[in-house]
């Protein structure tokens, strides 16, 4: 019988694009509160293994099984931005309010649930005081808060998250794993974070996938700096 921590399960999983496979026998579990990276060179399948776990992709091979709770709307996702994405002539609210879209259902406009999901979403990342202010006009962190209130709105147990200090300076990039950070340990969101900055992700998360195109490595943090993969990507660093 499954845990029922469990919020997703892949199992010998394949996803690929014209009958060629880009990922291959990716074998993972998600828990409640667990914080997954995925590293990997470019190329290595990261992008095609998180569209095959937001269901953008079905798999060509192996199996996945999701909570009824990730089923029904439960993921948030933060994808990669574009700079025509950074650029985007909404306001703050607007931006938050978006990611209510798939609990209309067939209604037409947000309702009272829905703005007040966007209201706490707000609340909760602290960006209440830029509701009224135009999207394109903020700073890199300060965006990258509001599109985690956007996927918060849809999330109601993992958050996926690609690449999302891309762009950022130091400041503004640690700033943001602290709030990843929080909402991981404070409120047990579970959390997939696509990341090419493996010198600080080893500090905030608590497993790694290692993909070149297969699973190079899969297991926790202290597991993965003591293996052989682990040391080679490392560089052999201390950390």
């Amino acid at each position: 019988m499954r845990n029922e921590q469990v919020l997703l399960e892949c199992t010998n999983v394949d996803f690929g694009y014209e009958n060629q496979d880009a990922v291959t026998g990716v074998t993972i579990q998600i828990e409640k509160g667990d914080y997954l990276c995925i590293v990997g060179e470019n190329g290595s399948g990261k992008s095609t293994l998180v569209k095959g776990l937001l269901g953008l992709l079905k798999p060509t091979g192996g199996k996945i099984w999701m909570s009824g709770e990730l089923k029904n709307h439960g993921i948030g996702y933060l994808p990669q931005q574009t700079a025509a994405q950074r650029d985007f002539p909404a306001t703050v609210y607007e931006v938050v309010l978006s990611g209510c879209l798939s609990h209309l259902g067939r209604r037409p406009f947000y309702g009272r649930a829905e703005k007040e999901m966007a209201a706490v979403s707000m609340r909760r990342l602290g960006i209440e005081h830029l509701r009224k202010q135009c999207y394109r006009e903020l700073s890199g962190g300060q965006q990258q808060r509001v599109l985690i209130a956007r996927a918060l709105c849809a999330a109601r147990g993992l958050l996926i998250l690609d690449e999302p200090i891309t762009g950022l300076d130091p400041a503004a990039s640690q700033e943001l794993y602290a709030l990843i950070r929080e909402l991981n340990q404070k409120e047990h969101m579970a959390v997939i974070m696509v990341s090419h900055d493996i010198r600080s992700i080893i500090t905030e998360a608590g497993k790694i996938l290692h993909l070149k195109k297969e699973p190079l490595f899969y297991g926790t943090t202290d597991q993965y700096k003591n293996s052989a993969v682990g040391k080679q990507f490392l560089g052999g660093a201390e950390l």
